[in-house]
């Protein structure tokens, strides 16, 4: 079910905070470039700069904007090896797992996931060697990790992302 078929102002999932028309422009203004001042924000909302600033404090304090942050790209930055591993855990051992596996360098996304494995790792390195030592020296090591399998990202491209206003 869509989270965009939600009444106006009323939250669309369980966890959703209440945001209106203006609170979604301002996220889609946000998302595609943060680095924006909160006076062009106000007049690209056709909103005054204190209903702004008020706004922007509300939707940090509730935890709506979680940071803010520059978009990097790995190749670039020398992170040119990308995968998705797949990991299965033992049943009882995800609630430790997610921190440990968190510290891990060059783990970028960890996710939670249902159906043939339990946990959706991003890791991004700058080799081939480093991606099988965070494999099978650093991964696998977990107390915890069953099993994993790997693959290999030849290539990304950005999608539209999610519709916020």
């Amino acid at each position: 079910m869509s989270n965009t078929s939600a009444p106006e102002g009323l939250p669309a999932g369980r966890t959703a905070a209440a945001l209106d028309a203006v609170d979604r422009a301002m996220l889609d203004v946000l998302a595609d470039d943060a680095r924006i001042s909160v006076r062009s924000l106000a007049e690209r909302l056709a909103i005054s700069r204190a209903n702004a600033y008020s706004r922007l404090d509300r939707l940090l304090r509730d935890g709506v904007i979680t940071g803010f942050g520059a978009r990097i790209d790995p190749q670039l930055a020398g992170l040119g090896t990308s995968a998705y591993v797949l990991v299965t855990v033992e049943q009882t051992a995800w609630r430790a797992l997610k921190d440990t596996l968190g510290a891990i360098p060059y783990v970028e996304h960890i996710a939670l996931v249902g159906g043939d494995v339990d946990v959706l790792l991003l890791v991004r390195t700058p080799d081939n060697a480093t991606l099988r030592d965070v494999v099978l020296g650093r991964i696998q090591a977990v107390d915890g990790v069953r099993a994993t399998r790997t693959w290999l990202v030849f290539d990304e491209f950005p999608g539209a992302g999610s519709p916020l206003s």
